[in-house]
């Protein structure tokens, strides 16, 4: 048992030491990121999000805490993950093969002045690439959420927000944090102009905002 102890305590060390590691370049980089979404919002703009694996779960987490309720009660805010339709992603999969699985979907869904968030613990998932390359054609800011060196998916973006780590659960765990950090940004600069949203939303308090 004092083994297993002992491999708990370095996990948890572990990851407070990656945590610690980020807090030099990536406060700037994080804010820059939190302003381009902000800035498309203000706009008429969205963020699209998307990423395989467990980037696809993160993806979802950043959109659903922006279309819902990260803390605050305030209008919805556009934010789309294109990882939720499993009719779009195996249909796009099997006419057109995996690598367009995100690409395809950026095309009928994006537009010049939307923001694409895309999300690669390695930097090098080619459906991610294609995505982030097709949205600089169209006029799309691009955000990177990646690992390690950021692999390819640093020239593909505007933003690039590494979490200096080789361990995909360590990168997960920071993007995590780094998600939650971009939705209370966004939220906090959004609530402010909230002027359409539904009252009766916005008056409901959730005693419980994780209730199933």
């Amino acid at each position: 048992m004092s083994e297993l102890l002992a491999a708990i305590e370095r996990e948890i060390q572990e990851s407070i030491a990656v945590k610690q590691q980020l807090a030099g370049e990536a406060p700037q980089l994080i804010s820059e990121a939190a302003r381009m979404i902000i800035a498309s919002m203000q706009s008429g703009g969205k963020l699209i999000v998307f990423g395989n694996g467990g980037s696809a779960a993160d993806a979802q987490h950043l959109s659903a805490e922006l279309v819902g309720r990260y803390s605050k009660n305030r209008q919805a805010l556009p934010a789309i993950a294109l990882t939720t339709d499993s009719s779009v992603l195996t249909s796009i999969s099997n006419d057109y093969g995996f690598d367009t699985v995100f690409s395809r979907q950026l095309e009928g869904l994006g537009k010049a002045g939307d923001v694409a968030l895309a999300i690669s613990t390695s930097g090098n998932s080619s459906n991610v690439l294609r995505a982030t390359s097709l949205a600089k054609r169209l006029g799309i800011g691009t955000i990177g959420l990646t690992g390690k060196s950021g692999g390819k998916l640093r020239s593909h973006v505007d933003v690039c927000l590494t979490v200096p780590s080789e361990s995909t659960p360590r990168i997960q765990e920071v993007h995590s944090l780094i998600i939650h950090i971009l939705s209370g940004i966004v939220e906090n600069a959004m609530a402010s102009e909230s002027r359409t949203a539904d009252p009766e939303s916005l008056n409901t308090v959730s005693k419980d905002k994780d209730a199933a």
